[in-house]
């Protein structure tokens, strides 16, 4: 199934780019051979700019148990380097 389209063929095709995207298929429009826009379905937008939320927040959560945070701290020092 195709999913990259030239400026004035998305224009031209616009429902059937539409319909494409909704179905979860990303649709890619160029300009000039260079991608310029993405056309993604409402869902897919949501997702991609749902707030996250604060790390204060997660840590708050009822669920959340001490055994399922990693708070150990590397004893790396780094590497020697001579100025």
């Amino acid at each position: 199934m195709r999913s990259e389209w030239q400026l004035q063929e998305a224009k031209g095709n616009f429902s059937q780019l539409v319909k494409r995207a909704a179905g979860g298929d990303a649709q890619v429009v160029t300009v000039h051979g260079k991608p310029t826009a993405v056309v993604v379905s409402a869902e897919e937008y949501a997702r991609l700019t749902r707030r996250k939320s604060k790390l204060s927040t997660a840590l708050l959560r009822p669920d959340l148990a001490i055994d399922d945070l990693d708070i150990s701290r590397s004893r790396d020092t780094g590497r020697n380097v001579e100025l």
